[in-house]
């Protein structure tokens, strides 16, 4: 008799440690849950930002170029106005540094490109540039037309504590929309700094592919 209420016993404290494991079990996968949401929520609500910024009048000019005073053509960037760029894209806290290095190693590369005649001669005014940075489409949402950028929702591809890679596209969009805008879709990464998210990388701001 002892002998099975020792063993009742020990099963029952068996049990209990069990079930307190996968108590504990499941509040963690449930706290990982929530933050992972409220992470995706903040990631959208900065990306909103910066396309809204993007389209303001405290936006930075993304081809500071200069213009050869002989012939009206673009004989490189001004590297003064480069400058100034660099330092309000700080100024938003948008933007982590690697994505403003980035951009700067952009402009510094055609300025090089340009001034060693690797493109075609370019005139600003009236001509789209002869590079494919900032060409035809605004890099910054890859696309000709501004919309209301509170219906960027997006999409998460990989999402850490510290690092992700997502997709912005068009949600709630009328059914009289033109069915590419429905299918569109850019590609970007955001990193933690400081507790903060911020844009690491755009895929209209491609180094390779603005530069090549």
């Amino acid at each position: 008799m002892k002998h099975i209420k020792l063993t009742t016993l020990v099963f029952g404290l068996l049990l209990f440690g069990c079930n307190k494991a996968d108590i504990k079990k499941s509040a963690v996968i449930e706290e990982k849950i929530s933050t992972s949401t409220d992470d995706k929520v903040q990631i959208q609500n900065l990306i909103r930002q910066v396309l809204k910024w993007s389209d303001s009048k405290n936006t930075i000019d993304v081809l500071p170029y200069s213009i050869d005073s002989k012939d009206s053509t673009c004989n490189g960037f001004d590297l003064d106005k480069l400058k100034s760029n660099l330092q309000e894209l700080r100024r938003t806290e948008y933007f982590a540094e690697e994505f403003i290095q980035n951009y700067k190693q952009i402009i510094q590369t055609l300025d090089r490109k340009i001034k060693n005649n690797e493109f075609e001669k370019w005139y600003p005014h009236g001509e789209l540039p002869s590079f494919p940075f900032a060409n035809d489409v605004n890099p910054w949402c890859e696309c000709q037309d501004n919309r209301d950028w509170d219906l960027v929702e997006v999409k998460v591809i990989s999402l850490t504590s510290d690092k992700g890679e997502l997709d912005w596209f068009w949600g709630n969009l009328n059914q009289d929309t033109n069915v590419s805008w429905k299918e569109f879709n850019s590609f970007f990464k955001v990193v933690k700094e400081n507790g903060k998210w911020k844009i690491a990388y755009m895929h209209g701001f491609d180094f390779k592919k603005s530069t090549e």
